[in-house]
């Protein structure tokens, strides 16, 4: 019976002499040398990338939706669509990872990872949504300027996720996430103090305060996805 005060240890095999004793090794040693050794599935790794260029080009819309402004309608739909595939890609990855004895890092953080690129992406329409449903006729200005920051960050992260695994491929973008993410948070709160100077229509105030809050919580939410990668790299380095 194992030892309740060693959760972390199994029981492992006979030394081989003729005491027969029993040796005890460390559950973390044995799960990374059951990985090294068994067949695994390596989609994981296209779906991420698959999820990170989608939310890329979630935030290229909206970028274009601010400059342009011109059938707002539209741009909104193509984020819309493009929210709908990342759902759906993230289903699959989770139906996978559901059939996979495997993977190539902890469940927790493949859930984890793929949950908060499906966030970016959520907020990327719900900023395109209000857009629409509060009928807005002109981009106020400096907007654009932070939907730029949000299509810079979802840039690195794509290129994170492609250096997936690999330290020095990771840290880069990470650290220019985390600087763009300051950028947004000094940005938004230039736009908003701006708002409440220059604009006397309480209720335009309510909307744009809510379009920028929720394009600047885009970007935060890229850091969120910098700081699993950063996890799961040191966690299997």
């Amino acid at each position: 019976m194992l030892d309740a005060q060693h959760p972390d240890l199994i029981l492992a095999f006979w030394d081989g002499e003729s005491t027969g004793t029993l040796d005890w090794i460390n559950m973390g040693s044995v799960q990374g040398f059951l990985r090294r050794i068994m067949p695994r599935t390596e989609n994981f790794h296209e779906m991420f990338v698959a999820l990170a260029d989608n939310i890329h080009e979630g935030s290229r819309v909206l970028v274009e939706l601010m400059q342009m402004y011109d059938g707002v309608e539209k741009y909104a739909e193509q984020i819309k669509d493009l929210e709908h595939a990342g759902d759906d890609l993230t289903h699959s990855l989770f139906i996978r990872l559901n059939q996979t004895f495997i993977t190539p890092f902890d469940r927790e953080d493949i859930h984890l990872l793929a949950s908060r690129i499906d966030d970016v992406l959520d907020l990327t329409d719900a900023a395109a949504s209000r857009m629409v449903t509060y009928r807005i006729e002109r981009v106020r200005p400096g907007t654009a300027d932070l939907a730029k920051i949000l299509h810079e960050a979802t840039g690195q992260v794509a290129r994170a996720v492609r250096g997936l695994g690999k330290h020095d491929h990771i840290l880069g973008p990470c650290i220019e996430i985390n600087r763009l993410e300051n950028d947004s948070d000094r940005l938004s709160r230039t736009l908003i103090a701006q708002l409440f100077e220059q604009e006397k229509d309480p209720i335009q105030i309510i909307k744009w305060k809510e379009i920028i809050e929720v394009i600047e919580t885009a970007v935060d939410k890229c850091e969120d996805v910098a700081n699993v990668l950063e996890t799961v790299t040191l966690k299997n380095a």
